[in-house]
């Protein structure tokens, strides 16, 4: 097998490979032969079929499944070992692969059209300072936040009947089917908590499982389905109440004071304040840092230099979209793809300088968090098999297929968030102090 590159430019080339009979001819003889062992036709018995026939019946696709084999291999060895800077995928020649003669060719020629983007170089030591920003918390921000902690940290209780705000447990039952149940009060939609509030423990409800959700979502979490499954959730259903929580917000004592800080930092009002006000801070912080995150993202695209080859994006966006978009419709969202390329070509090359990974138990790890997120304040550690449903409704996220690869897409979250750690740690940048509201409006611009 010959394989050629032909670079027409710095940006654009084309591959040749030519499949000489040698390349292939032992190995599809073998797969011949394997046929006719197996061959079951009307009229001979098993093995006996002449092998003239088998290569009349199974011949020419026998070539085409072989050579399809060796060149997928062949194009991709040469790509690694070359290290060649490839945007896309190799756009195989469709017009001169047609006018191939399977039956009488016995040397093959293949053409690949291949985008290239030039080398760049990415040194966050040398990059131009960037702003940073220092949040200072206001009394309003305080007293906001000590509200908050109060709610987060009251005291979990497990009242006699349901109210508004609830997390209810209990079972689903519905013929066959038996599920148990974490839900969230706010997931019922306000014209059905009617069937909820007032209920008490032992209590039996009877309701339209499809009807009293807010959304497909909020059903899928209380059942423990896929979001696309919830569909075949109709009609009546049983749901027995087995516990009942609620959150009362904690009293300023040092038992609250305790369980936001930890043991011993605060005694008293004022030092649980100071605290406080840190906790604030640092909150801030991570919302400047973000900001920071996005501030670098637009220097390294703007002051990065990497040369794109547009004419053969354009060709491989309209090919791989089959037909979905025109090149009309593709040029109009043009200079945000070849944002994306730019920014993914940068982020690759600081992962590798920095060697950042991700291994499975992070994905695991964001997938739920991601859970919690979703139940909000009514998820409490302490709370009889809350871990195991969270994971059991994380793990179920990750394998579901359905709606596109859901590992693969947190995966590439917990990347980003990585490279985004690396870039802020190395890349330069002033700290300017400013106001919450200041911050704020700075925010909204983005």
């Amino acid at each position: 097998m010959n394989i050629s590159l032909n670079k027409a430019s710095d940006l654009q080339g084309r591959l040749t490979v030519v499949v000489t009979e040698a390349d292939y001819k032992e190995k599809v003889e073998a797969k011949l032969k394997d046929y006719r062992k197996k061959a079951s036709i009307k009229g001979f018995r098993p093995g006996m079929v002449p092998a003239t026939l088998i290569k009349k019946l199974y011949g020419q696709s026998a070539l085409v499944d072989e050579i399809n084999h060796e060149l997928g291999h062949a194009v991709s060895d040469y790509i690694k070992e070359n290290k060649l800077n490839l945007v896309g995928e190799p756009l195989p020649a469709v017009e001169e692969a047609d006018s191939i003669d399977w039956e009488k060719d016995t040397e093959f020629t293949f053409h690949y059209d291949l985008g290239f983007h030039s080398d760049f170089k990415v040194d966050l030591a040398k990059m131009k300072e960037i702003k940073s920003y220092e949040i200072k918390a206001d009394k309003k921000e305080i007293a906001e936040t000590v509200e908050n902690l109060k709610k987060q940290f009251g005291e979990q209780t497990h009242p006699d009947a349901v109210e508004d705000r609830d997390l209810v447990f209990g079972t689903f039952t519905q013929g066959d089917w038996v599920e148990k149940s974490a839900i969230p009060m706010h997931a019922i939609q306000d014209k059905s908590k009617k069937i909820f509030i007032g209920a008490k423990k032992g209590d039996t409800l009877k309701f339209a499982i499809d009807k009293v959700f807010v959304d497909a979502k909020s059903l899928a979490l209380a059942t423990g389905k896929k979001e696309e499954e919830v569909a075949d959730l109709t009609g009546e259903v049983s749901y027995v109440v087995e516990d009942i929580t609620r959150q009362a917000p904690a009293e300023m004592n040092v038992e609250f004071f305790d369980k936001v800080l930890g043991p011993g930092k605060a005694t008293d009002e004022k030092t649980f304040l100071t605290e406080v006000e840190k906790i604030v801070s640092e909150n801030y912080a991570r919302e400047a840092n973000y900001l920071l995150r996005i501030d670098a993202e637009k220097a390294l695209i703007e002051n990065v230099k990497i040369d794109l080859p547009e004419e053969f994006l354009r060709t491989w966006l309209v090919r791989i979209n089959e037909g979905k978009f025109t090149p009309e419709q593709i040029d109009q969202d043009f200079d945000n793809v070849k944002r994306d390329i730019r920014w993914n070509l940068i982020k690759n090359e600081i992962a590798a300088k920095f060697d950042v990974k991700v291994e499975y138990p992070e994905v695991v790890e964001k997938a739920k968090d991601m859970v919690r997120q979703q139940f909000g304040g009514y998820l409490s550690s302490d709370q009889p098999g809350i871990e195991e449903m969270i994971e059991k409704i994380a793990m179920g996220y990750l394998s579901d297929k359905s709606k596109g690869d859901n590992f693969m897409n947190l995966y590439n979250q917990a990347f980003a968030d990585k490279v985004s750690s690396a870039i802020v740690e190395n890349i330069p940048h002033k700290v300017s102090k400013i106001d919450v509201e200041k911050f704020k409006e700075i925010a909204a611009a983005l």
